[in-house]
């Protein structure tokens, strides 16, 4: 019996992946109808998405060391457990801060699932072909990603809480699912889980690569919508057509990158990823053909890829103990970009809408490459 539901678990343990990206992005379609039912502006609605993702990076910073620590099986149970009760509860809150503390909640329960299924794929893995598992991995975070708009936008017509009980139902047959049975928790490794060795000087410089790499592509899209409304006058719908390109790529394209890393390596992958997404952002943020934009935002879609799965292989298949609390710090930076690229860049944006897209591709293309230069011991080249 235990047998016939490994293929169900792995299954699972990928939708994993899904579910967090889905969970945070499902209220980007619907932030009008959450402010109108809770007595806020749209503007105001939009900060639940802030207060989801800010707290998610923060809580990832330490959350995979103590998901070692405590037990992996037992800390994403735990974990998927509290998104559906806190998911309900969201779908009932009656005033704007409780749906915002909800939001939160949700977040802090996530920073328990992602990098604790990271590492749970990098022990059933074998290491010849960890970067395409982690590739599919990056592809069902880039359709959740993708989705979670258009299942938010159809919850919506008929009543935006919808997509919470949505949400809950998932989060609960995950953990009634649980983990393969080859995903077995050692006493040891728990006992060997220190934030010190998440927080080596070589996680650190990932993470600086995986927060530009994030912040510098994915991070982009908001100055994107700008630019389209701005240079080319594409309706709200049209904007959101174009943006789905970078999320499509991902989909399309996470695995045969992880195969790729196989192949040549992480760090190569990673450089190759960043260089080539240095120019597509200029191209982006420069060219006046509107065909061409949305060809290069597509092209960017695919080197972001290169980049965030092969920071995640660098990571999970290399040396130091103590590897799901160093890439849950490194998702943290990963987040951590998103969240910061529209605070600083959008200032730049206004007083120069090209300089906005010259800056990020000046960082991908200086930054990664320094901090990518010393290959990781134990790493393929």
């Amino acid at each position: 019996m235990r047998g016939a539901r490994e293929p169900l678990q792995r299954t699972a343990l990928y939708a994993g992946g899904f579910l967090g990206p889905f969970g945070g992005s499902v209220v980007v379609s619907m932030l009008p109808e959450i402010g109108a039912d809770t007595g806020v502006s749209t503007g105001t609605a939009a900060t639940t998405l802030t207060a989801y993702l800010g707290v998610f990076a923060a809580a990832m910073l330490f959350s995979g060391t103590l998901g070692a620590r405590w037990g992996r099986v037992r800390t994403l149970r735990t974990a998927y457990l509290v998104y559906a009760a806190v998911s309900v509860a969201a779908a009932l809150a009656p005033t704007f801060s409780l749906l915002t503390g909800t939001r939160m909640l949700q977040g802090a329960a996530n920073a328990f699932t992602t990098p604790l299924l990271l590492a749970a794929l990098a022990v059933i893995t074998p290491k010849d072909r960890l970067g395409r598992a982690l590739g599919l991995f990056g592809a069902m975070q880039a359709a959740g990603q993708t989705v979670a708009p258009l299942v938010g936008g159809l919850a919506a017509e008929v009543n935006w809480r919808w997509a919470f009980v949505v949400l809950a139902g998932a989060a609960l047959v995950l953990a009634l699912i649980g983990l393969p049975a080859s995903v077995r928790d050692d006493p040891s490794d728990a006992a060997q889980a220190r934030l010190r060795d998440a927080l080596s000087p070589r996680i650190l410089r990932i993470g600086l690569v995986a927060l530009v790499g994030w912040g510098a592509l994915g991070g982009l899209g908001f100055l994107l919508a700008f630019r389209v409304e701005d240079d080319f006058g594409l309706s709200p719908s049209e904007r959101g057509a174009m943006l789905t390109l970078f999320g499509l790529a991902g989909i399309l394209t996470s695995r045969p990158v992880g195969m790729l890393i196989d192949r040549i390596g992480a760090r190569r992958t990673v450089l190759g990823g960043a260089l080539s997404g240095a120019v597509l952002v200029v191209i982006v943020g420069t060219v006046p053909l509107l065909a061409v934009v949305g060809i290069a935002w597509f092209l960017a879609g695919v080197a972001s890829q290169c980049v965030l799965v092969g920071v995640n292989a660098a990571v999970l298949g290399g040396p130091g103990g103590n590897r799901g609390g160093a890439v849950s710090v490194v998702q943290a930076f990963r987040f951590g970009g998103a969240a910061f690229s529209p605070l600083l860049l959008t200032p730049v944006y206004g007083t120069g809408p090209v300089l906005a897209f010259l800056l990020p591709a000046a960082l991908l293309g200086v930054l990664v490459p320094l901090a990518m230069t010393r290959r990781p011991e134990g790493t393929p080249s």
